[in-house]
């Protein structure tokens, strides 16, 4: 992987800009309580100033029409001196149409916090190939808006990613996890599940790798495109992947699983980490790994708190990263931004 720059550390009083560079629901009438808990939580947790871009509470029919106006939401953002961090209203499915609207020299010139995850695993392989650190994590509605109050897991995850220069070192797993909720529910009613911890589903001693993924279907849409990463960025990379079975189908999750490896992504990686998997994803994983990657040797960890549940950690991607097999731990062995 090529070395990525490193936006500069947020602090209180700092501009944070909400975008909706993929789906538009925090503009939908239904959703506009779920953006102001969320705009008002930022702004009580970390004392900084929330804004959001010219478009980004038109609403999801504009938004689809108009891919253009999203794309002129990151350029606005990033080229605004007032703005220091951009934070994604959500995921969605159609980043890539945005793709073509974009001036790359824009992010490469302006080096700033960018930060959401599912279908935002597309602009991680875009900032990557403008040269900047972006960051797989926590979006506005989901989980930073979350019923009742921010976990403390996420919220430290944050701090800790985003607001301290310190190396963030040894990453947790969470103690208890929810799935993502979209209903406006008292706290008492929150089912949260025990968390049995990372697992180490194959390999032995410990790696270490600069980091890089988020969910497939995103990374195969801009397959062929100039954004997805050549093969050699992917040598000695710990890959992070959802893994799973999209739509319920264990099928789709091993089709997704061979274009990612005839594109060249696991053949030389240092490490693979995984969010949660059933039984039978576990199997399919381990059989894809021996018979058809021919990486039986590659360690894989398991269960990792950067998937769609929460709570969820911060990944920045292009930090060196580590897999413990031993111990089964995983550590970020740098800091996530850099000295003001």
């Amino acid at each position: 992987m090529y070395q990525l720059e490193v936006p500069k550390v947020l602090k209180k009083g700092d501009t944070i800009a909400l975008i909706s560079i993929s789906g538009g629901r925090a503009g939908d009438k239904d959703m506009l309580y779920r953006y102001q808990i969320g705009k008002e939580r930022l702004e009580e947790l970390w004392g900084i100033h929330v804004i959001t871009t010219p478009n980004a509470l038109a609403g999801s029919n504009f938004l689809y029409e108009h891919p253009e106006a999203r794309a002129a939401d990151l350029m606005w953002a990033m080229q605004n001196k007032e703005v220091n961090g951009i934070i994604c209203m959500m995921g969605g499915d159609d980043s890539y149409r945005v793709f073509p609207y974009i001036d790359l020299n824009v992010i490469k010139n302006n080096p700033k916090v960018f930060m959401g995850f599912s279908d935002i695993t597309s602009w991680m392989a875009v900032f990557a190939k403008a040269g900047v650190r972006a960051y797989y994590g926590p979006s506005l509605l989901t989980p930073i808006a979350q019923p009742a109050e921010l976990d403390g897991y996420t919220k430290e995850a944050i701090t800790k990613c985003l607001f301290s220069t310190e190396i963030i070192g040894n990453v947790p797993a969470c103690s208890n996890y929810t799935n993502i909720e979209w209903r406006n529910l008292d706290k008492s009613d929150i089912k949260w599940e025990p968390n049995p911890g990372y697992k180490l589903v194959q390999g032995s001693g410990v790696v270490r790798g600069r980091i890089f993924g988020g969910c497939a279907g995103p990374l195969r849409q801009i397959m062929g495109t100039e954004f997805f990463p050549d093969r050699d960025f992917f040598k000695d990379c710990i890959i992070m992947l959802e893994g799973g079975s999209p739509y319920g189908s264990a099928l789709a999750g091993l089709h997704d699983l061979r274009a990612l490896d005839a594109a060249g992504m696991f053949r030389y990686a240092a490490g693979i980490i995984m969010g949660q998997l059933s039984e039978e994803e576990e199997k399919l994983i381990i059989k894809f790994l021996k018979y058809e990657a021919r990486r039986e040797d590659i360690p894989v960890l398991s269960n990792v708190d950067f998937a769609h549940r929460t709570p969820m950690t911060v990944i920045p991607i292009g930090a060196m990263a580590e897999i413990d097999c031993s111990h089964v731990t995983f550590s970020i062995m740098e800091p996530g931004v850099a000295k003001a």
